[in-house]
């Protein structure tokens, strides 16, 4: 789960980390009063979304300016008449894509006297089951465009989880930043905090693009982006809390009701499966025969009826899908009950385009007895291979 900026520089102020005071906006009329409470000189306005690049994005209606997504504000009138125009508007970068996201929070900041700007990230590293820092002397910049045009001024070390974050570590981020004395102490004392909140609430990674050094010496989170293992929010009521599901995919916060692992694609076969690794198969077959998938969907092991008749709504909901590739090994999942929740999905909501159905496994004689005796206009298929087949020349064939 991810939150906003303001969210996320709350949660690090809890365990003490510095950063810059600022107010949250969400309708234009309290643009001033932020302003006066923060006092000035200078205010930055930030868009809240849940995407990078804002600073570089463009507004997609003319009436919110030429300038980005973070704004720099000299007076109390000009934090007022960049909210205005901000607050409402489309802001497009480079992850959200043409479509942009509707900017519906604003963050209203102190501004900052800059000396020098760093970035520092922690995520979970799967191939050590350890926690891992990434920190760089080029703060401010994409770090996938620093990965890749210089790979040497990105340092990365993991900590072992049995001793946690130790001196040496705090030596080994002051010295990859170049920081001495003073500074170098704030980094120890930074990165023990960062470290504790980030076991303390379960992040899965946490982004500090920039961490500056201010003009009086002292290092500052001028930026935060967090994300948060979903598998333990039951054990964070209060970061649960602070979901925002309007920045979230419909379709993904629809299937998150019923436990499906659902990821809303760019293709034009909608696809139904289970298991993680047959789901990925799945679409790599689809992509082989030449069309792409329009989502990935993994029921799992335990899936009702109900649950089926959900994800079967979810898939033909996407104005995208030309075809339908239900594809299920049946194991723990019994062939039978998706059979029935694809019946009662299809006489609900109506069958318009191509479905193919692969069964195996548990059950798969009632499951395909099922869906044949139903007399809908379903194509059969006898392998994976045959599926993936059918399916595309179906969608082809359609068009």
């Amino acid at each position: 789960m991810n939150i906003h900026e303001y969210q996320a520089k709350a949660v690090l102020k809890e365990f003490g980390a510095p950063v810059s005071r600022g107010v949250a906006v969400l309708k234009a009329e309290d643009a001033e009063k932020a302003a006066k409470e923060l006092g000035g000189p200078l205010w930055v306005v930030k868009s809240q979304i849940h995407a990078g690049g804002r600073g570089k994005g463009k507004f997609k209606e003319s009436s919110a300016g030429e300038k980005g997504g973070v704004r720099l504000s000299k007076s109390v009138e000009d934090v007022v008449a960049n909210v205005k125009q901000m607050l409402g508007a489309t802001l497009v970068t480079i992850q959200t894509g043409p479509a942009g996201k509707q900017v519906n929070r604003l963050y209203i900041e102190e501004g900052s006297d800059i000396a020098k700007e760093f970035y520092l990230s922690m995520l979970v590293d799967r191939s050590t089951s350890r926690i891992a820092f990434v920190v760089s002397t080029e703060g401010g910049m994409d770090i996938e465009e620093v990965a890749h045009k210089t790979p040497e001024k990105i340092i990365t070390f993991s900590v072992d989880p049995a001793t946690g974050v130790m001196g040496h570590h705090g030596r080994r981020v002051a010295q990859a930043l170049g920081l001495t004395g003073d500074l170098a102490k704030q980094a120890q004392s930074l990165i023990e905090k960062l470290y504790k909140a980030f076991v303390a609430k379960d992040m899965e990674m946490l982004e500090i693009n920039p961490l500056i050094v201010t003009t009086d010496g002292n290092l500052k989170c001028l930026d935060a982006k967090v994300s948060f293992d979903n598998n333990a929010l039951y054990r964070h009521p209060d970061i649960a809390a602070l979901r925002d599901e309007t920045e979230e995919d419909k379709a993904e916060l629809e299937a998150s009701k019923y436990d499906l692992n659902y990821i809303t694609l760019d293709g034009t076969i909608g696809c139904m499966v289970n298991g993680a690794g047959l789901a990925m198969a799945t679409m790599d077959i689809i992509k082989l025969y030449g069309e792409s998938p329009a989502n990935f969907l993994d029921v799992g092991g335990g899936a009702s009826k109900e649950k089926v008749t959900a994800a079967f709504k979810i898939i033909t909901a996407d104005p995208n899908v030309k075809g339908i590739l239900i594809n299920i090994f049946g194991g723990i999942m019994k062939c039978d009950i998706i059979a029935e929740g694809v019946i009662a999905a299809v006489k609900e909501v109506g069958l318009k385009v191509p479905l193919v159905v692969r069964l195996e496994g548990t059950n798969v004689d009632q499951g395909k007895k099922i869906i044949s005796e139903s007399k809908l206009n379903v194509i059969p298929a006898d392998d994976l291979d045959d599926a993936a087949q059918k399916i595309v020349k179906a969608v082809k064939e359609a068009a």
